[in-house]
């Protein structure tokens, strides 16, 4: 193959054609087209991505990685939290009991789910926790509130609030529901309000005490691990005669983040039509050239050019086009990631999001998908015009023109 030969002709066909301007527009469309296709992709799928990331570590922490639960009654005690960190001393491991309950401040009323944990093995395993207890030493009845239930009830340091639990004391001839003053100690932001306005902490003391529940036993145990998924299976293996079951974080909120996979998919499927679009002008681009270049490369061929040259040299016209597009999409892409998360260009409502700051975080495997996608399309949209320019009769043209 005559190599000199091929990129000599692709030079003066990349050039701009005065005489047929149309079809240098349209190759330029075509290269913009691609370039915006790409961009968008990695914008897209880095939002996407970081999205995903920020809702799972936010729920990460305030699921907690996995959590043990008792199956029957009284299977989660103190002998089984001792064997737990006995066998599995790199997992972190925190008792804890639960309970619904409406939390009562003057005339306003909200409700909430109320953890007993003790202080120090809960703020090991939950960031969020840990910093709103810091320098606090908590009694038996003080709490822990979220920011949402602080906001509702107008709350303020020592201000004394009161609980009402679901479980039911008897009162003579009628079931009251049992209920207690706390003190209220401060309050904690996890970035997602439901479970801003929703959560409570205090002691485990003061709900053994409240449920009438026995110091050894427990409603469950939280525990953290760098390695949830891997950690889980030996746990299951190591609890399944136990009584208890245990739970991942990804399996309480497994929903979810299918519904963030799926619409992940679907918006790569029909961003990627931008470029398919966009490879439309490469095509058209190309066929022109073909057309308005008959002559020469009929006289190209009776001279000795092979059908493999002139294939050649249409592929690697339309592959520069497509494959410059994808590379400034490229540099746009990253460039513009980067003005989002350097500037604040977007803000987004952080009850609702969970930050206020766009989150960006594009995957390897995104990437090299987005790269390798383009690259098909526009190696394909090069193809056919290619074949096509082997298919002139050089009898006919150069007869005819």
């Amino acid at each position: 193959m005559n190599k000199k030969l091929v990129n000599f002709i692709v030079k003066k066909y990349l050039r701009f054609d005065k005489k047929n301007p149309f079809i240098s527009v349209s190759a330029i469309l075509a290269f913009i087209g691609v370039a915006i296709g790409v961009m968008v992709l990695i914008i897209t799928m880095a939002i996407m991505n970081g999205t995903a990331k920020e809702f799972e570590k936010k729920l990460f922490t305030m699921n907690y990685p996995l959590s043990i639960y008792s199956k029957y009654q009284n299977s989660v005690n103190t002998e089984l939290l001792t064997k737990l960190e006995k066998n599995f001393p790199n997992l972190k491991f925190s008792a804890y009991l639960t309970s619904q309950a409406i939390v009562q401040s003057g005339d306003k009323m909200s409700g909430a789910v109320i953890f007993g944990v003790n202080q120090e093995k809960e703020a090991k395993i939950n960031s969020i926790y840990e910093k709103a207890v810091k320098n606090l030493t908590l009694n038996k009845y003080d709490i822990i509130v979220g920011e949402g239930i602080k906001d509702e009830l107008f709350l303020l340091k020592e201000d004394k609030v009161t609980l009402y639990f679901t479980s039911l004391n008897p009162s003579g001839f009628s079931m009251m529901p049992k209920m207690k003053r706390f003190k209220y100690q401060g309050s904690f932001s996890s970035g997602l309000h439901a479970y801003d306005k929703a959560y409570i902490y205090t002691s485990i003391e003061s709900l053994q005490t409240i449920l009438q529940k026995e110091s050894n036993q427990y409603d469950g145990i939280h525990v953290y691990s760098k390695d949830a998924f891997k950690d889980i299976e030996k746990l299951r293996d190591f609890l399944k005669d136990e009584g208890v079951g245990i739970v991942g974080w990804w399996q309480q909120n497994g929903n979810f983040f299918a519904a963030m996979q799926m619409e992940k998919k679907a918006l790569f499927i029909v961003l990627m039509l931008i470029i398919l679009v966009a490879s439309l002008n490469i095509i058209s681009s190309l066929l022109m050239t073909v057309m308005s270049r008959r002559k020469e490369i009929a006289l190209l061929l009776s001279m000795g050019a092979s059908a493999k040259e002139i294939k050649r040299i249409f592929l690697k016209l339309g592959t520069i086009i497509g494959f410059s597009g994808i590379i400034v999409g490229v540099i746009l892409g990253f460039f513009g990631m980067w003005l989002l998360d350097t500037f604040e260009i977007i803000s987004l409502p952080a009850d609702v999001y969970g930050t206020s700051k766009l989150p960006l975080d594009l995957d390897t495997i995104d990437f090299i998908s987005i790269v390798i996608g383009a690259a098909i399309i526009v190696t394909l949209s090069s193809y056919y015009p290619a074949k096509k320019a082997t298919k002139i009769d050089v009898i006919d043209v150069l007869r005819n023109e």
